[in-house]
């Protein structure tokens, strides 16, 4: 089922954690699996923000093996050495669990090739690198997961996350969402749905290059937008595009940088409310998620099956 929410502040900046945070544990009915933020913050833009992973938090009904945190230590010092050869300088560094880290580094070469050779140690993925997205994923409610990372202070301009129940792949971190845009920089994918030409999709943009890390068919999404990105395309184009390239059934929400984006199909099966005003767009699989920030009296609407949005800050 899985729950999706996102808000969008034009022209200034709030406690988006904590909002994000509310209009999550909201849909915490729609998906106790875990959670995920994605989080445009106020840094500063002078460096890339890089949060990877060296293992799994382990859930239950997982068929990933404990493994002792010496062993994520060793791919922890592997990511370091792969990051000194790449020349990436690494101005700050934070443990967040034995298994994830946030790093903050200078970098001026080309994203897919870090990416690329920083993924090639076993069992490292980037969650995502940007100047301002701080993605964040793990095994819990939107309370728990919020809490682990201290995100309820994370000041910025917008957001988007997801409260997932595991359906079509297990219950582990690679599998939750949300989806970095690999190779782009502060971009992130977050699905409510399920697409039936996941396989198809994939076998094709897998032959052109792209990367998947998960067998997640929400991670299609991610995909498929960044490829054609790499192609030319606007976000919005990009999205546009996958209305047909994508089958199924889906709602689906997109976040760089400056805009906040949502796509929904054409048979318009998974629900979606919106709420906009001058200076604020907040949106969720149920009501229940807006009113969790705005409670006062408000109106929102269903956008239409087949429509695209895309909101700047």
């Amino acid at each position: 089922m899985c729950g999706i929410a996102g808000l969008i502040h034009r022209g200034k900046s709030s406690n988006v954690g904590e909002e994000l945070q509310h209009m999550l544990q909201a849909l915490k009915h729609r998906g106790p699996d875990s959670t995920g933020y994605a989080l445009y913050a106020d840094n500063d833009g002078q460096n890339f923000i890089l949060r990877f992973k060296v293992g799994e938090n382990v859930g239950e009904g997982s068929t990933s093996v404990n493994e002792d945190e010496s062993v994520y230590n060793e791919r922890k010092k592997a990511v370091d050495k792969k990051l000194s050869e790449l020349g990436a300088l690494v101005v700050k560094e934070e443990k967040l669990t034995p298994y994830s880290y946030r790093y903050e580094i200078k970098f001026d070469k080309d994203l897919m090739d870090f990416s690329k050779t920083i993924e090639s140690i076993q069992s490292v993925e980037i969650l995502s690198i940007g100047k301002s997205l701080e993605l964040i994923k793990d095994l819990g409610d939107a309370t728990v997961v919020s809490e682990r990372y201290g995100l309820s202070k994370v000041q910025g301009t917008h957001g988007i996350g997801h409260a997932r129940m595991a359906t079509e792949s297990g219950v582990d971190i690679k599998s939750a969402h949300p989806f970095w845009g690999y190779p782009f920089a502060d971009v992130s994918v977050v699905h409510n749905g399920q697409l039936t030409n996941y396989w198809n999709n994939r076998r094709v943009l897998e032959n052109k290059g792209m990367r998947f890390m998960s067998e997640c068919d929400s991670e299609l999404i991610a995909v498929f937008l960044a490829e054609r990105m790499r192609k030319g395309a606007t976000l919005e184009e990009g999205m546009k595009e996958s209305l047909t390239g994508l089958d199924g059934v889906f709602t689906y929400f997109v976040a760089t940088k400056d805009s906040l984006g949502m796509a929904k199909d054409t048979m318009a099966a998974k629900p979606l409310v919106l709420y906009e005003s001058d200076d604020l767009v907040a949106m969720g699989s149920e009501e229940i998620a807006i009113r969790s920030i705005l409670p006062q009296e408000i109106d929102t609407y269903d956008p239409f099956d087949g429509e695209v949005k895309v909101w700047q800050t």
